[in-house]
């Protein structure tokens, strides 16, 4: 995996959580504007809107520069549409990249042995 690549991935990762986190937060918010006088849903969806809109942003270059299959991207992109989905979104690609870093070592290290 190049930089640009992980790059493009740990962007997505960063955005994932807080997306989520707006997403719980305009539920909370349209709820206690349903049941009380407290009305924050303007500003708690101009908040998530703009977070969504950099979420997919960054979903579409992560998916051009990985080279993703249709099943991977469509899973990511899933992640950003529900709730709490960009908690499993955020894990899922930390994962991949620790896995990209332990093969990265392992050629590395075969190389080092196949060079000697």
């Amino acid at each position: 995996m190049d930089i640009k690549t992980a790059s493009a991935l740990r962007r997505l990762r960063l955005v994932s959580g807080p997306e989520a986190i707006s997403f719980l937060l305009l539920l909370v918010c349209s709820v206690l504007k349903r049941t009380t006088d407290f009305n924050a849903v303007p500003v708690m969806g101009a908040v998530h809107g703009f977070l969504f809109v950099l979420y997919v942003l960054l979903w579409a270059d992560a998916w051009n520069r990985a080279k993703w299959p249709l099943k991977t991207a469509a899973f990511y992109f899933a992640m950003s549409v529900l709730p709490a989905g960009g908690f499993f979104a955020e894990r899922r690609l930390k994962r991949e990249a620790e896995d990209a870093v332990i093969a990265s070592r392992a050629r590395t290290e075969t190389e080092g042995v196949v060079g000697a």
